[in-house]
């Protein structure tokens, strides 16, 4: 009799994981439509100034408005998507892979290798991320190679985590008997690691993944407000937030609520999408 609440229990929290990812998708969709459609939805340029038209309000031909340089807030507002979303996917997907192979190396060898590894991760998970963020933001400077450096800076404060993580699911999959046999049988140290032992240990991962991206365009909009990011006068929810944020007080709240707006419906469906993945793994557990 006792199995019949929980099972009803996990049958509610399986309904309520797939409403988070069917919200979280449904976003993330629209924002992907966004994103690649976004020199057809608007008739202007993400830098095209309009001279005759600096801190217009929205209306007539500009939806949204434009900023102090004349420049369509609606157009920039949607190729920011491209930049915030494609700098977000690829610094978490660096940082999975960076990770990834750090956690499985230290989880798989144990031993010295383990120790020195976890030492260096303690350093940089002794900071808080965005701390940690801004100074190495600062130390890389921008130019030429900005983009590949915010990349490479947000995927730094985020390997320690998946490593960890992935560290955690090698240590208790190491010892098991399918990946005893496949050693006793002759395959090589990376071999076993390969075809046995990672892809038994990346289901934290792709759970947590998701939500990191939420993060990481939290962390590229927070290094762009502060002058570290993108610069101007590349479209970017961030710096337009910067950009705007005296014109509040004066009434003109175009130019930095659409793309705080925008920024906070976007981090929504990242973040919709991976609590509904957890909360699916959770009930498989259970």
């Amino acid at each position: 009799m006792a199995e019949a609440p929980r099972a009803r229990e996990a049958g509610a929290d399986r309904r309520f994981a797939s409403s988070l990812i069917t919200v979280g998708s449904a976003i993330l969709a629209v924002v992907a439509v966004a994103v690649l459609f976004a020199p057809l939805l608007s008739s202007w340029g993400p830098e095209e100034i309009d001279p005759l038209a600096s801190l217009a309000p929205p209306g007539g031909a500009h939806l949204l408005g434009t900023d102090l340089n004349g420049m369509d807030v609606w157009s920039r507002v949607l190729h920011a998507a491209r930049l915030d979303v494609g700098i977000a996917v690829a610094a978490v997907a660096l940082a999975v892979v960076a990770g990834s192979l750090v956690g499985l190396v230290a989880g798989y060898r144990g031993g010295w290798a383990d120790d020195v590894l976890m030492r260096v991760l303690d350093v940089f998970q002794a900071f808080p991320t965005f701390i940690l963020a801004l100074a190495v933001a600062a130390l890389l400077g921008g130019g030429d190679d900005g983009m590949v450096n915010l990349i490479a800076v947000i995927a730094l404060v985020n390997a320690p985590a998946y490593a960890r993580l992935v560290r955690a699911e090698v240590r208790s999959i190491r010892e098991l008997p399918f990946v005893e046999a496949s050693r006793t049988s002759g395959s090589s140290f990376w071999g076993v690691l390969w075809r046995h032992v990672l892809p038994n240990s990346l289901t934290p991962v792709r759970v947590i993944a998701p939500l990191n991206c939420g993060w990481a365009m939290l962390t590229l909009a927070g290094l762009s407000f502060l002058g570290l990011g993108v610069p101007l006068p590349t479209a970017e929810w961030g710096a337009m937030i910067s950009l705007g944020s005296g014109d509040v007080v004066a009434g003109r709240w175009w130019t930095s609520v659409p793309p705080g707006l925008f920024l906070l419906i976007c981090v929504l469906g990242f973040s919709l999408l991976g609590e509904g993945l957890q909360e699916r793994a959770d009930s498989t557990r259970r």
